[in-house]
């Protein structure tokens, strides 16, 4: 599968990227003009672009989507709206059009129902957001909400479902695994799903 990746040099992206490749597909990793490669496999397909100002092509030839990007934790809310919520609206408008099969998207526990109490109220309304826009595209889509992140790589010792404990860790490597087989699985097809890892 050609697979388009958003984030894709990303703590969380570059893992997805490694693994999307060992297990055969074909990653496409969309990167700014001011991206670090360092962290991505040798031989990657590159497609330069921004989620800001997204060209009308930029899915082309992608059978999958996956949206692992973010503004990160040091910028302020304009640019979480404008990445974490236009942007991925604009990704996920325009792989519909282009006919791709599924969209992953990369969301975060609370994103279902955003507390405004919370430190990080603005982020998960984004997110609430773009994941609505999601499930109303009509695109096949898998919507992954991990808990907390970490840098780790984990041991793929991985909880889905109810379960899942709020207050718990999600490891990188784990998260990236998750993603890399919402890819293809149809047991995950139009889901949303929390998920932690095991401690």
């Amino acid at each position: 599968m050609n697979i388009l990746i958003a984030g894709a040099t990303g703590n969380t992206g570059a893992r997805l990227t490694r693994q999307l490749k060992e297990i055969g597909h074909y990653p496409i990793a969309m990167v700014r003009e001011s991206s670090d490669l360092s962290k991505l496999p040798e031989g990657i397909e590159t497609r330069q672009a921004d989620l800001t100002n997204l060209s009308a092509d930029v899915c082309r030839d992608a059978d999958i989507v996956v949206f692992a990007a973010g503004s990160g934790g040091h910028t302020g809310a304009d640019m979480t709206d404008k990445v974490d919520r236009d942007g991925a609206k604009a990704l996920i408008d325009l792989a519909a059009k282009q006919g791709v099969k599924r969209f992953v998207m990369l969301s975060s526990i609370g994103a279902g129902k955003p507390d405004p109490s919370s430190d990080l109220a603005h982020y998960l309304q984004a997110k609430h957001e773009a994941d609505e826009h999601l499930k109303a595209s009509g695109l096949e889509y898998v919507i992954v909400r991990p808990v907390t992140l970490t840098e780790e790589d984990g041991e793929r010792n991985i909880r889905l479902g109810d379960d899942v404990d709020p207050k718990g860790k999600a490891h990188r490597g784990d998260v990236a695994a998750v993603l890399a087989q919402s890819t293809t699985d149809p047991a995950r097809a139009n889901a949303v799903f929390l998920m932690d890892s095991k401690m």
